[in-house]
């Protein structure tokens, strides 16, 4: 990180210096903490041009629908690794060698049961409760169990820590889809691969033998590397902000996922689905689009474009080719696939959609995709959360190899000003005497 220094000159106040810091790729920052000594602070609500912390996790280049994981470009990881490998990059920086990565899948996988007493957790619930909500609260839980090693100040507790959660997070999350649907939870395969042995649980069947289809086991890791990671978003925040208070990982990572259930985040999918299951037939697209395009933005929470790229979003060209190849290998006899399918030509070709960067989202072909898998549209956020609790943890971790700053932003404060106050047994009192 290089440093320069300007000077601030204000109404009233002495010139500041402040510290101008360049990253490796991007925006330079201000450095303003000095602007406290002189009773000032920063307003930005919503922290949109503030940069909280630094990190060398992922970069997005928002202007030319650039993102990279630890400097490798997004689609030659989707393309070349599978989740595990990604896993490992992220985690540690470089590319894991071969006896690396037999190692590491080795650890993941030996770590994916969870004690029994996590599936009676579930019976507390009502079946036709969010799976979100499920999640929370397992994954907060987890702290119960493995309350001996939360030592945050221990690289090695760490390092168990994340195992924990990527071997178990899709345990977890196909258990609360069993119980939803009523089925018994599935253990997990030790002889399958992270994304296969993830469908499994999702969908086989005690009664019957399942086999993995190899399209849609590249479907589910495709998936899972796409979400992995995407910068400073509400959830990756909220999981920075959880753990400056020292807080242990597995209410970290539950703090990401209620953060992640908002429709503006991670719940785009599901309510992407929702939108399709509004418009019903292709017949009804041209209205629905007549009503939708008065307010742009409203496209922006249903899967079409990106709060953050100015174009596109680089994540969802790949997912459309994998979205099209699933649904080539498994038809598209719902009538929902078929809106979807007529609305992404709409989306890629209508001036209005193009002019307001508005292009199908990696929400919509995840959407397509688990909805042609067979899952509800309440399954979609989790399966994402499944993804992008590598991205949490690393970004928990990374925050931890320094010393902690607790989050506590300020405020502009637009309340009264001082007044006294007069109890209404003082005001009674006085009007009875």
């Amino acid at each position: 990180m290089t440093q320069q220094q300007v000077t601030l000159s204000l109404d009233e106040h002495d010139d500041i210096s402040l510290d101008l810091l360049s990253g490796t790729l991007g925006r330079a920052g201000v450095d303003i903490r000095p602007l406290e000594k002189q009773g000032l602070c920063s307003f930005d609500p919503g922290f949109n041009n503030t940069a909280g912390c630094k990190s060398a996790i992922s970069y997005i280049d928002t202007d030319n629908s650039i993102l990279l994981h630890r400097g490798f470009p997004v689609a030659q990881l989707a393309s070349q690794c599978d989740f595990l490998e990604m896993s490992y990059i992220l985690l540690y920086g470089e590319p894991p060698t071969e006896a690396e990565y037999q190692d590491f899948r080795q650890t993941i996988t030996r770590h994916t049961l969870v004690n029994e007493q996590m599936a009676r957790m579930c019976s507390g619930f009502r079946r036709d409760s969010h799976p979100m909500a499920l999640m929370c609260a397992l994954v907060g839980a987890l702290a119960a169990f493995y309350h001996d090693v939360l030592d945050v100040d221990d690289p090695d507790h760490r390092k168990l820590a994340e195992v924990r959660l990527l071997s178990k997070m899709p345990t977890l999350a196909a258990m609360s889809y069993k119980y939803a649907i009523e089925q018994p939870a599935n253990y997990p395969r030790n002889n399958l691969s992270y994304a296969g042995n993830f469908l499994h649980m999702l969908f086989a069947v005690q009664a019957e033998p399942y086999e993995i289809h190899p399209v849609l086991e590249h479907a589910m890791d495709q998936i899972l590397i796409l979400h992995a990671d995407h910068g400073q978003c509400p959830s990756t925040m909220t999981v920075r902000a959880a753990g400056s208070s020292g807080a242990n990982p597995f209410a970290c990572i539950a703090a990401g996922l209620a953060s992640m259930w908002g429709s503006s985040h991670g719940g785009a999918s599901e309510a992407c689905m929702q939108m399709l299951e509004e418009i019903q037939t292709e017949d009804q697209i041209p209205e629905f689009l007549n009503r939708a395009m008065l307010h742009p933005d409203v496209f922006r929470r249903l899967g079409f474009g990106n709060s953050l790229y100015q174009h596109f979003d680089p994540r969802a060209a790949i997912l459309r080719d994998t979205c099209h190849r699933v649904l080539k290998e498994l038809g598209m006899e719902d009538s929902l696939l078929q809106v979807a399918m007529a609305l992404e030509n709409v989306a890629m070709s209508n001036p209005f959609f193009i002019d307001n960067g508005l292009y199908p989202s990696v929400d919509f072909y995840t959407a397509v995709i688990l909805k042609a898998m067979g899952l509800p549209s309440t399954m979609f956020t989790v399966v994402t959360a499944v993804g992008r609790t590598l991205g949490w943890v690393t970004h928990w971790n990374e925050m931890h190899s320094e010393p902690l700053n607790i989050y506590r932003p300020r405020q502009l404060y637009v309340g009264e000003g001082p007044r006294d106050y007069m109890s209404r047994r003082s005001t009674d009192s006085v009007s009875h005497a």
